[in-house]
């Protein structure tokens, strides 16, 4: 496997572009001011209420399918885990994309998860709401706002879920986010400081950049304004400390390259971004292959 420095021949590829982005995130940022932390609230101590559906053993893994609850709603999720379990475990909570259907679900991060078990972690794969079929096209553009502060409360509560898991070490856990798991990890993570590291693929800095692409909204200004408090360019600077790394697709029909320079443009210190040959998909051996090797290098025990 390859070492991490080698993200360094991706890492600030269009240096000039950044500092740009930066600018201009600091001037957009100005004009909306982030929704408030108590609007992603919730009642940490109501049982999760964990309901197991399946299980099988895979590869030196058990994989677990169980629901668990998020206020009225409940939430799919897979857990995987080593199958001998035992002694100090980190943990990854993986937040798919919206894509093609046989991965626009929690399968989309499987096959990484369970080869990760053989690293000692644990990783619990949640089912957004955009899994839901045909879920972009039925929306109704006036409840987005609402929908997002739940999808933001039932991210915190898959991570209540993950470290509810026998030997979780909280000190070592990160977060995988995808298109819109990018998203809404970022805006999960300032108002949550459990994830100790990320890797945000493919996202973008506005909702409102893919949110128009099917129906309109009544009023657009005030569907704009109230959106604008939820976007991720607003929220993603807060990670830090946690180190943050940005994985783009030099192809990507969704991303721009200034939208992307300015998603990472808005995060702190300490953050690193790699460009690959690929699509929004981000399928692509080089991506995962960084992918895995950063989350193994900073969820190792230290010493």
């Amino acid at each position: 496997m390859r070492t991490l420095p080698r993200l360094a021949t991706f890492v600030f590829a269009s240096a000039v572009g950044l500092s740009l982005a930066s600018a201009a995130t600091a001037e957009k940022s100005a004009a909306a001011t982030a929704a408030p932390d108590s609007l992603f609230d919730y009642d940490r101590s109501a049982p999760l209420d964990v309901r197991e559906v399946m299980r099988e053993t895979r590869a030196g893994a058990l994989i677990r399918d169980v629901t668990f609850a998020a206020g009225k709603d409940l939430v799919a999720a897979t857990i995987v885990a080593p199958e001998k379990g035992g002694g100090s475990l980190a943990g990854i909570l993986y937040v798919h994309w919206l894509g093609e259907p046989a991965t626009t679900n929690r399968t989309e991060f499987l096959v990484e998860a369970t080869a990760l078990t053989g690293q000692g972690i644990v990783s619990v794969l949640v089912e957004a709401m955009w899994a839901e079929e045909d879920w972009y096209k039925k929306r109704i553009p006036e409840e987005d706002y609402a929908h997002s502060i739940q999808q933001v409360i039932e991210l915190r509560r898959a991570l209540d879920l993950l470290l509810a898991q026998p030997g979780i070490d909280p000190k070592r856990i990160a977060y995988v986010g995808h298109d819109f798991g990018a998203m809404y990890g970022a805006v999960m993570g300032a108002v949550d400081r459990r994830p100790t590291t990320y890797v945000l693929m493919a996202g973008t800095p506005h909702f409102i950049d893919w949110f128009l692409f099917a129906q309109k909204p009544k009023s657009l200004d005030d569907y704009r304004k109230q959106l604008a408090s939820l976007d991720p360019v607003n929220f993603v600077g807060r990670l830090a400390p946690a180190p943050v790394f940005f994985q783009f697709a030099a192809h990507d029909e969704y991303v721009s390259a200034a939208a992307s320079a300015e998603f990472y443009g808005a995060a702190q210190p300490r953050k690193q971004a790699a460009h690959y040959d690929a699509g929004h998909d981000l399928r692509n051996p080089a991506a995962a292959a960084d992918r895995v090797t950063w989350l193994i290098r900073l969820l190792a025990k230290s010493e």
